[in-house]
């Protein structure tokens, strides 16, 4: 009657997956990206840990760096939608006449909807 139950260990936030998961795929040591973002050596890898274990989150400037460093738009950190955010790491590579492209098509498509 008196047992325990086992706390699960809640999932980690959208940002800590999204930044983890960019860090990997630029080929960023912990300690490597937080030197990017402009981080001190002494804190570098630390705080980064605790960012993609969802310990603490950064804010405007240090996300924005972050973002920079892992070349990726802050806006692909934060959405916790998939098509979104695939969206958002092919946009940067996009002419500007491409994304005005993309624009028309989706306000066309919304249009049609409506």
């Amino acid at each position: 009657m008196g047992g325990t139950v086992a706390k699960q260990a809640a999932p980690p936030s959208v940002f800590a997956r999204r930044l983890a998961e960019a860090r990997q795929r630029a080929g960023l040591s912990q300690r490597d990206l937080g030197l990017l973002a402009g981080m001190e050596p002494s804190v570098a890898s630390p705080r980064i840990n605790q960012y993609e274990h969802g310990k603490h989150e950064p804010r405007g400037e240090t996300l924005q760096r972050l973002a920079e460093a892992l070349g990726v738009p802050a806006a692909y950190l934060l959405t916790d939608d998939e098509l979104l955010a695939r969206l958002l790491l092919q946009w940067k590579d996009l002419t500007v006449r491409q994304k005005k492209q993309v624009l028309k098509d989706v306000e066309a498509a919304l249009a049609a909807k409506g």
